[in-house]
């Protein structure tokens, strides 16, 4: 049996700004796609990577990251779809018999380890569905839409999600399933888990794995690969 990455990397990268979606944008001179897909690459427990990403940009993303950085656990390139959740539906239908066990995670989350990714495989092996997160340390509010506080919301309890999320293939399956004869749309693949009645257990994650949406988010990346590198090991053009 093998264990599968679904890397949904569909976007048009709106909120950056810009002519260039966000999972090409170079950190370090090297795509952030490619610095999430490196990871995936040198961990022992992935065996194989599905790579979503927009119908259009299939040709160029094989030529000029799958084949130029030598992602060789790419088995196949999936067109996305209108949002992320349909996006990773067309992956979920790629799946062959022998996958029992995805890994799901963000294509502009660059700095996620080899170690988180080991835990949260053992996780989903062991309780059928994981998440990742932080707790929530900043003070939350509650605001109308004309931006007057309505209340301040009690941290207790409040997580910040990551990805990678990991989920036994009978679990993500039904869930998805679910969500689709429903029409529902999740704000992640485990709030579809959540919804079909199945437990997810939260596992801590770390502050640096951001999700690159924001221009801001370049130059804090940019600081994040001086300060610890590259979290793998190298796959060079």
């Amino acid at each position: 049996m093998k264990t599968i990455a679904i890397i949904p990397a569909g976007g048009a990268g709106k909120r950056m700004g810009g002519r260039v979606p966000k999972q090409y944008l170079s950190l370090a001179g090297v795509p952030i796609l490619v610095h999430t897909l490196r990871v995936f690459q040198c961990s022992p427990l992935i065996d194989e990577i599905l790579l979503v990403v927009p119908k259009k940009d299939i040709p160029d993303v094989q030529r000029d990251v799958v084949r130029r950085y030598s992602i060789s656990k790419v088995g196949l390139i999936v067109p996305g779809g209108r949002e992320r959740q349909d996006s990773v539906a067309n992956a979920l239908a790629h799946l062959r018999d022998e996958h029992d066990l995805i890994v799901i995670h963000d294509g502009v989350r660059p700095f996620v380890t080899e170690a988180l990714i080991e835990r949260v495989v053992a996780g989903a092996r062991e309780l059928g569905a994981v998440t990742v997160g932080v707790p929530i340390r900043d003070t939350v509010k509650m605001v109308d839409a004309s931006g007057e506080v309505v209340k301040t919301v009690s941290r207790e309890g409040l997580w910040q999600t990551q990805t990678p999320q990991s989920f036994l293939r009978e679990v993500i399956i039904a869930a998805y399933r679910k969500a689709g004869m429903d029409g529902f749309y999740g704000t992640d693949d485990a709030s579809l888990v959540e919804r079909a009645g199945i437990p997810v257990r939260m596992i801590l994650g770390y502050g640096d794995n951001i999700k690159v949406t924001m221009p801001e988010d370049m130059a804090r990346g940019e600081m994040i690969l001086l300060h610890k590198g590259t979290s793998c090991c190298k796959v060079s053009p």
